[in-house]
């Protein structure tokens, strides 16, 4: 039986729901090893890199099934476009993710400080994610719209990171390369967010046909 438009939204639905789960599982895991330092760690999660761009890949194969054949028009056909482009979102959210247990492997010596700022960067960061996947699951726009005001949060929360690891740097300057990793990895955490604010954009473009930028 030929699938319906409807049946197929809901394919798009559930796979970038299950990407999301897999972009979470991935980041949570490249956190922990950053905390822990666990080499071993950063290579398993860096081969798991695999498993979100093969998502990407069903989504976008979805899309041009149910484009090709269903022929959508109007708001089907930018819910369908939207898919493609939050796919293109989480496959590079799990890339950031990954390069956070990259920098581990770089990172030699026990951590300078401890850390508290940059886990509640990814913790807010991926309730962005999260809340920008049900809101294109609902067509939402007020939760899209919110993403904005949380996406600041974390923005706030980077520049504290830099400047906090500037002070231990300028005291510290033999744990400068340690210093600038962890900079790094608090930039990768609010690139994740930006991406986040993207998926809320593609909620509004569904619903109004225009885009918002959520990322000032």
């Amino acid at each position: 039986m030929r699938q319906s438009l409807n049946e197929g939204q809901f394919v798009l639905i559930q796979l970038l729901k299950d990407m999301g789960k897999e972009v979470e599982r991935i980041l949570l895991g490249c956190m922990q090893t950053l905390i822990s330092l666990d080499r071993i760690q950063a290579d398993y999660w860096i081969a798991e890199d695999q498993k979100i761009n093969d998502f990407e890949r069903q989504v976008d194969d979805e899309c041009v099934r149910l484009i090709a054949t269903q022929q959508p028009v109007a708001k089907d056909l930018r819910k369908i476009i939207s898919a493609m482009k939050i796919s293109t979102d989480l496959e590079r959210m799990g890339d950031l993710a990954i390069d956070i247990a990259k920098i581990v492997r770089r990172i030699e010596g026990p951590l300078i400080k401890q850390l508290i700022d940059i886990p509640l960067m990814a913790e807010k960061a991926l309730e962005m994610m999260r809340r920008g996947l049900e809101a294109y699951a609902n067509e939402d726009m007020e939760l899209a719209s919110g993403l904005a005001d949380q996406d600041d949060q974390v923005d706030q929360l980077y520049k504290k990171v830099v400047r906090d690891l500037l002070v231990i740097m300028t005291e510290r300057p033999e744990v400068l390369d340690q210093g600038m990793y962890l900079a790094f990895v608090g930039r990768y955490l609010e690139r994740f967010a930006d991406h986040a604010t993207n998926i809320g954009e593609n909620v509004i473009y569904i619903a109004t046909a225009g885009r918002q930028d959520l990322n000032k």
